[in-house]
C-alpha cells in the first residue's frame, strides 16, 4: 500500500490515521482488513501518496475500535453506550474482537458480576441454558427467551402452553427444545428452532413398531458426533430413551427402559465421550428412587448403574438431587436436600456414595427465603454447585473450595449454566439471572 503503509480515514468528518500493520490485525475477513486485499482499488487522496477512505458513521466508536486493534485491550469511555459499540463493531466486521477483549478465558475462581438481567416474563424460570457464543436462553412455562452474547432479548420461542421440560444449544444458531405432551393432544416431544428468529426447523419424531407415536420428551444431550437424546414417555407405557441423528433428524435409535431402570422419566442426560456412554440419572423428587446408570448403545445394555432403591428410609435419608459426570469420566458427582457433596465410583460395580460434608461451610440460607433444589456443573477441572443463594467452586484433584459467586439480592438459585466462557445463574425472584465473567488477562 502507498505511503509507507500508512492509512488515512475520514469518519464522520473526523480524521484518524493508521497503519497497514494495524489494519492487519482486524484480520482478512474484517471490513478494515479487506482494505489490505490487492484486489481492492485503493488509491491516494489529492496527491499525498497516503490512501484515504471516508466511512460515515459514528467517530467516537471508530477510536475505540482503532485503539483496540493497536493494544489489543478495549477502553470504553463512559459516555460511550456500550450498545453503539457493538452494532459499529459489526458494522466493521469486529465484532469477536470486542467480544475476545470484553472477557478472558473462563476461570471459576476470577468470576466477576458482569451483568443483571431482569426476567421479562410471567410466572418462574424453570432453566437457563448458555450458548457456545457467550448468549444464553430462559425457559418460561411454555416459551423460551433467548438472548445473544450482548444480553440483547431475540424473538422467543413460543410453543403455545406446553410446558417446557430442557432445553440445549445444538450450536450458536440452533436451539433445542423439549416439552411436554398435553392431554388429549399430539404436541410435546422434540423440535430444533432457530437461536436468531425463534423460528420452527425440525420436529423429531418418534415411531414404535413403524407407527409415529406422541411423546413427552425431558432431558437431552447430544454427543460430539452424530446423535441426540432425549428421555421419552410415550402414551402405552413406551418409555426410554430416543435416539436421532443430528444431520438428518430421523430417529436412528430407541432405549426401551427395562425393569427397575427409570428411564422415561430421566432429570438429567449426559454423554461421555470417552466411556462411548450415555449417562441417565433420575433424580428426587420426580422419583422416590433415585437412579443413576451408563447407557451402552452397542451392546444395548445398562453398564453401570447405582439406585438407593431398597436403602432404609428415615426422616434423615440423604436424597440425591442432582448429578454429573465428571470430566474425567471416573465417577459421578452428586449432591443432597443438605448441599452434601457425594461422589459414585464408576469404575465400580458395587459400593454407594461416598459423602462429603465440606459444601456445608457455605451453607447460607437466609430465614424465610424460598429454596431451590441444588444443581451442579464441571468446566475446566472445576466443580460447580449452586446452594441457595450462591455458587460454590471447587477446585483440584480433591475439589477443595477455592471461591464462591453471591450478589445481593435475586432470591435463591433455581438453574445455573455454563457455556461461551460465562457463567449464566437464574434466581427464582423476577426471574433476574446474572452473568459472570473473567476479567481479560492485563495487556504487558
Amino acid at each position: 500500500m502507498a505511503g509507507g503503509g500508512r492509512v488515512r480515514f475520514n469518519v464522520g468528518g473526523q480524521v484518524f490515521e493508521t497503519t497497514t500493520t494495524t489494519l492487519a490485525n482486524a484480520g482478512r475477513d474484517s471490513m478494515l482488513g479487506a482494505l489490505l486485499d490487492s484486489s481492492w482499488n485503493v488509491s491516494s487522496a489529492g496527491g499525498g501518496g497516503v490512501a484515504e477512505y471516508f466511512i460515515d458513521r459514528n467517530p467516537a466508536c471508530f477510536a475505540v475500535l482503532l485503539d483496540l486493534l493497536r493494544t489489543g485491550s478495549l477502553h470504553v469511555p463512559p459516555h460511550l453506550p456500550e450498545k453503539l459499540l457493538y452494532r459499529e463493531a459489526l458494522y466493521y466486521g469486529l465484532l469477536d474482537h470486542v467480544r475476545a477483549a470484553r472477557w478472558g478465558a473462563f476461570d471459576g475462581d476470577r468470576l466477576r458480576l458482569a451483568a443483571s438481567v431482569p426476567g421479562r416474563a410471567p410466572g418462574d424460570g424453570t432453566a437457563i441454558r448458555a450458548a457456545p457464543d457467550g448468549g444464553c436462553c430462559v425457559a418460561h412455562g411454555g416459551a423460551v427467551r433467548v438472548y445473544n452474547w450482548m444480553l440483547d432479548e431475540r424473538r422467543p420461542v413460543s410453543l403455545d402452553h406446553s410446558q417446557v421440560n430442557d432445553a440445549a444449544y445444538l450450536d450458536a444458531g440452533t436451539l433445542l427444545i423439549a416439552a411436554r405432551e398435553r392431554l388429549g393432544r399430539c404436541d410435546g416431544g422434540m423440535a430444533a428452532f432457530s437461536a436468531a428468529s425463534g423460528e420452527l426447523r425440525h420436529r423429531f419424531r418418534v415411531a414404535h413398531d413403524r407407527q409415529v407415536k406422541s411423546f413427552t420428551a425431558g432431558a437431552l444431550a447430544f454427543d460430539q458426533d452424530s446423535s441426540l437424546f432425549a428421555s421419552c414417555k410415550g402414551r402405552l407405557n413406551e418409555y426410554g430413551i430416543g435416539v436421532w441423528d443430528r444431520a438428518t433428524g430421523e430417529q436412528a435409535d430407541f432405549f426401551y427402559e427395562p425393569p427397575g431402570c427409570a428411564l422415561g422419566d430421566a432429570d438429567k442426560l449426559q454423554w461421555l465421550d470417552a466411556t462411548n456412554a450415555l449417562m441417565v440419572a433420575t433424580l428426587f423428587p420426580k422419583a422416590d428412587n433415585c437412579f443413576i446408570g451408563l447407557l451402552d448403545f452397542r451392546a444395548k445394555n445398562v453398564a453401570w448403574s447405582w439406585s438407593d432403591a431398597g436403602a432404609a428410609a428415615s426422616l434423615d435419608d440423604k436424597r440425591v438431587l442432582h448429578a454429573i459426570a465428571m470430566e474425567d469420566e471416573r465417577s459421578v458427582c452428586v449432591i443432597n436436600q443438605y448441599d452434601d457433596l457425594g461422589f459414585l465410583d464408576l469404575r465400580s460395580g458395587a459400593g454407594g456414595v461416598r459423602w462429603s460434608s465440606r459444601s456445608k461451610l457455605m451453607n447460607r440460607k437466609v430465614p424465610g427465603e424460598e429454596s431451590c433444589y441444588p444443581k451442579l456443573a464441571t468446566h475446566g477441572g472445576q466443580l460447580f454447585s449452586s446452594m441457595n443463594d450462591s455458587i460454590s467452586v471447587f477446585s483440584g484433584p480433591e475439589y477443595v473450595l477455592t471461591s464462591t459467586l453471591r450478589r445481593s439480592h435475586g432470591g435463591a438459585i433455581c438453574d445455573f449454566s455454563i457455556g461461551g466462557d460465562r457463567l449464566f445463574a437464574l434466581h427464582n425472584e423476577e426471574n433476574v439471572f446474572d452473568v459472570w465473567e473473567t476479567p481479560p488477562p492485563p495487556i504487558i
